[in-house]
């Protein structure tokens, strides 16, 4: 009984120990990308429009930028969740909040519950899509009026632009891959046959 706790015991400081090494190169690549990423959103947001606007900036690119800078070989990271997730969640944002548009608490909570659940179905979750939901229901009049435009941009723009700088950033050094799955696009044809 003793050895087996102690085993247990070393094992669980082994683990801790892995969980919390310190790889200064891996943290570099991870700021310089989102770093890259996020100031590239809010130059052109500054650049284009006026100040008081940040429709480049939604939260949920903050998040996105966890997954694809941070932790690139989840599957939640991958292009298909990245894209696929913020595009569908933004797709029923705009639908919910103009067929539904009062009151906010069954908008929002409907706006966030129904993309989880297509993204599900299409394969396609990606957690921050939920704020992108929730965002187009609860953002500012100027976002609302942007209706499915919203979807385009700063939806799709700006995912894309995320993803460009992550295909950059990492596979910048032979240690670091992205998307893990260099095939992701045929691996999805061979499961969605036209």
């Amino acid at each position: 009984m003793r050895e087996k706790l102690r085993q247990r015991m070393r094992r669980a400081r082994y683990i801790f120990y892995q969980e919390t090494l310190f790889d200064y190169q891996e943290h570099l690549w991870t700021f310089l990308g989102s770093f890259v990423g996020i100031g590239l959103l809010g130059w052109l947001n500054s650049a284009f429009l006026p100040p008081y606007d940040n429709l480049f900036l939604i939260a949920s690119f903050g998040a996105s930028s966890v997954l694809i800078y941070g932790h690139i070989n989840s599957p939640l990271a991958q292009p298909r969740n990245l894209i696929g997730g913020h595009v569908v969640s933004a797709l029923v944002g705009v639908t919910v909040q103009q067929l539904l548009p009062a009151p906010l608490w069954l908008t929002a909570a409907l706006a966030v519950s129904l993309a989880i659940v297509l993204m599900q179905i299409t394969r396609t979750l990606h957690p921050p899509g939920g704020a992108t939901a929730l965002m187009a229901v609860v953002g500012s009049e100027k976002l609302k009026a942007l209706g499915y435009l919203y979807v385009l941009s700063p939806v799709l723009s700006g995912v894309l632009i995320l993803f460009v700088v992550a295909m950059v950033f990492n596979n910048a050094t032979a240690h670091r891959s992205y998307p893990a799955n260099k095939h992701w696009f045929k691996i999805w044809r061979r499961r969605y046959p036209r």
